[in-house]
């Protein structure tokens, strides 16, 4: 009887349990079920955190001991780490610290090998917030911000403390070391007092988990709250503004990380509102801050009304000021010269910029991809741009390898992701969505993983217990190759063969290809893009057009710009291709268009077939949560394929092939629809 009783409270215990998994936890819900003893020659905040978390995630042999060892051996490099049967070896306590996550990560996952080395691939591995001090979040899907309530309230709550040592766990677990508080379009405020403490006491929270905090600054700062009558920054008095407000920063925050600008770009103020190049303001900010060892990120996301495609405006603004920015500055640029695309050709820049530091920007935070309501793993689509060939020094010089310090011997390196994290219980807003912000610090650390093996780490970590084989063919396998083909699949079913920028006005949700309006820049419509009319769609970027092959190298240039040589991703991104067009399989570009969208459908509804197949296999919750938005992904990816088929087929004068589904919506309704904020 008193066993039948321990069986039932033991079933309800663990039903309640499975209940209770809503995402909090994210990727760190091992628990030890043996002890562990450690041995330390020093001690830190940080190693305080390493031992603590050996101790209660511990799942190697009861009663090991674990040795903290220090070297300065040549094979670690800055805080990397060598784990041996043993031992964690690391130059820094921080490197102990990473190690000690690598540790218990393989034991979760079952590797078993005892020796294990790893550096990471970039110095600085930032998480870019764009967080308004109001508390909400531009292009945020997850709730409000963690850190902004309101411009009255700069308190931080116990349960605030509680949810940043959360943060600063789950960013220590993959190696993240950097986090921006603040958004790019950013209210000069961050500067003032009141709030310079609220990110002091942030900062003292984050950095035992071995984050600095960066501040993105308004660059009128001098004159919104500093009375200044200008903020020029070859004037004098503008200089020691700077240098004084640094000079406070760094006597509240001596480890500060420095400054994140967006100048000069879609209305925010910069150098150029005076007469002054990038490089003067990027180097007057730097100049503050170099006596702490801050630097400066100088982001290249620039774009004037002009004839000029807006693609290649980056490259051509900053191309000319190579050499010319402070040591301590280093641009950062998105991984495609457009804006967030779910396909884009690599930013030219990255090949371009020989003698100034430049760092990749990736955005984690679902933007054109569908949001928090649609799954995309984002990883195949950073994977694609950082192996992608500049030939900057010809072959092999990829975008990682430019950027990493490889080629050029440098230490000065850095990575940025737009953050999608917010005060939703799961963080993330769609569980999936998890799988990008631990994707962006895998890769952050080591940017040769590959997607699967990221993939498949975070399957395991999330949704399985310790070691669970047994669901290798039933849950891993499968949910892994739906994460896989999930980004194509949005590329399929929104803008195939090079297509971008198609989306509704504002929201950037559902499909607009008929956007345009004479009242605002024209590159701010879709019709600007696709250039769609009766000969033929997409825009030309060969030399007898825009001419933005001209930014690649060679053979690159030469790629891009042949229709016939130029990859069919990319097709429509560099060319005016005639509806007639025979792609390599032998269909016209009409057809194929017709076919590539239905395809993307058809893989939609198959993620859903297979997240169905996995009821019983993970916790109820998770389970009717992600069901729940892939039903909105299903519906939503109809839309697009309608919204583009039938608008583009006004112009092609074409058939849909009949043995495709025909659309089930009006184009008129879709137009209608695509003005509302929300599909729901």
């Amino acid at each position: 009887m008193k066993r039948t009783i321990y069986l039932v409270l033991t079933f309800i215990a663990c039903a309640y349990l499975a209940k209770a998994e809503d995402g909090h936890e994210l990727w760190l819900r091992g628990r030890s079920a043996a002890s562990v003893q450690i041995q330390h020659s020093r001690k830190s905040s940080v190693l305080d955190i390493a031992i603590n978390e050996l101790k209660t995630g511990w799942l190697g042999k009861n009663e090991a001991n674990i040795k903290f060892e220090f070297s300065q051996h040549a094979s670690i490099k800055g805080d990397g780490f060598r784990l041996e049967q043993d031992k964690i070896i690391a130059r820094t306590d921080l490197g102990i610290l990473y190690g000690t996550y690598e540790l218990l990560r393989r034991q979760y996952l079952g590797k078993t090998d005892d020796h294990f080395s790893s550096n990471p691939s970039y110095s600085r591995r930032i998480l870019n917030h764009w967080d308004n001090l109001d508390g909400s979040v531009e292009r945020g899907y997850a709730g409000q911000s963690i850190f902004w309530k309101n411009d009255q309230d700069l308190t931080i709550s116990k349960a605030d403390e509680a949810l940043y040592q959360l943060y600063g766990r789950a960013n220590a677990s993959i190696g993240i070391n950097g986090t921006v508080l603040n958004n790019v379009n950013a209210s000069a405020k961050i500067l003032t007092a009141p709030y310079l403490k609220k990110v002091q006491a942030i900062a003292g929270i984050l950095r035992p988990y071995g984050l600095k905090v960066y501040l993105s600054v308004n660059f009128s700062s001098p004159v919104t709250i500093g009375k200044l009558k200008t903020a020029d920054p070859l004037d004098p008095l503008v200089r020691k503004w700077w240098a004084n407000k640094a000079k406070e920063i760094y006597q509240l925050i001596p480890d500060f990380g420095g400054f994140l600008v967006k100048a000069n770009s879609e209305g925010q103020p910069g150098p150029q509102d005076f007469g002054r190049t990038h490089v003067d303001g990027a180097n007057m900010m730097a100049d503050a801050v170099s006596p702490f060892n801050g630097i400066v990120m100088w982001r290249a996301f620039v774009y004037q009304t002009s004839e000029q495609d807006r693609t290649k405006q980056a490259y051509t603004e900053f191309l000319r000021y190579d050499g010319k920015f402070k040591k301590n500055v280093i641009l950062q640029v998105k991984n495609g010269p457009l804006d967030f695309q779910p396909r884009e050709p690599f930013s030219a820049l990255f090949g371009a910029m020989n003698q100034t530091r430049v760092m990749p920007e990736f955005q984690i935070t679902q933007e054109y991809l569908g949001q928090s309501k649609q799954l995309a793993f984002l990883s195949t689509l950073w994977e694609e741009c950082l192996n992608s060939d500049t030939y900057q020094k010809g072959k092999g010089s990829t975008v990682a390898v430019v950027t990493d310090g490889t080629q050029d011997k440098s230490t000065f390196t850095a990575i940025a992701g737009v953050a999608n994290i917010g005060s939703d219980r799961n963080w993330t807003g769609h569980i999936f969505a998890q799988a990008n912000w631990y994707a962006f610090g895998r890769l952050a650390w080591n940017n040769q993983l590959k997607s699967e093996e990221i993939a498949d780490e975070w399957i395991r970590q999330t949704f399985l217990g310790v070691r669970e084989n047994a669901k290798d063919q039933s849950f891993v396998k499968p949910v892994k190759k739906m994460m896989l083909e999930s980004r194509e699949a949005i590329v399929n079913y929104m803008m195939p063969f090079g297509l971008h920028h198609i989306f509704a006005e504002g929201h950037h949700y559902g499909p607009a290809p008929w956007f345009a309006n004479t009242k605002i820049r024209a590159d701010w419509t879709s019709v600007y893009y696709h250039k769609a009319d009766l000969e033929g769609l997409g825009f030309n970027r060969s030399h007898s057009g825009s001419n933005a092959v001209a930014q690649y190298h060679e053979p690159l240039r030469s790629r891009f710009d042949d229709l016939n040589t130029c990859p069919e991703e990319y097709l429509l991104w560099f060319h005016h291709v005639p509806w007639t067009y025979r792609l390599k399989n032998g269909q016209d570009l009409w057809t194929a268009l017709c076919y590539r969208y239905d395809t993307g459908v058809q893989q939609v509804r198959d993620f859903q077939k297979t997240w169905d197949k996995m009821h019983g296999l993970v916790d109820e919750e998770r389970f009717m949560a992600v069901q729940s938005k892939l039903r909105i992904q299903s519906r939503d990816a109809q839309i697009w394929k309608d919204a583009c088929l039938l608008y583009f087929q006004t112009f092609s004068k074409r058939e849909i092939p009949f043995d495709i589904e025909r659309p089930v919506h009006d184009l008129d309704a879709l137009k209608t629809l695509s003005k509302s904020k929300s599909y729901e």
